[in-house]
């Protein structure tokens, strides 16, 4: 059965937890105190979802980081094939 093309990880955490939690990308920086630039570029396609990012996120409760990671890979990998 072949893969479908997985979205990029990015998109899902700005379509479904920003909005979910109804918070701005200044605010989800503040509370993961992580920089803003950097959320900004992994939730417009610019940038990877990290191990940092995803350890914040789970600390903060949205998820899990193995979650995070897994759809990171995934996305990878069908970019590479």
């Amino acid at each position: 059965m072949p893969q479908f093309d997985p979205p990029y990880p990015g998109e899902s955490l700005r379509e479904d937890v920003l909005l979910a939690i109804a918070m701005t990308t200044q605010q989800l920086a503040k509370l993961l105190d992580y920089p803003q630039e950097q959320l900004a570029a992994v939730l417009s396609g610019h940038a990877p979802i990290s191990g940092e990012l995803a350890q914040k996120l789970e600390a903060a409760g949205l998820g899990t980081a193995r979650q995070y990671l897994a759809e990171q890979a995934a996305y990878d990998d069908w970019q590479r094939r």
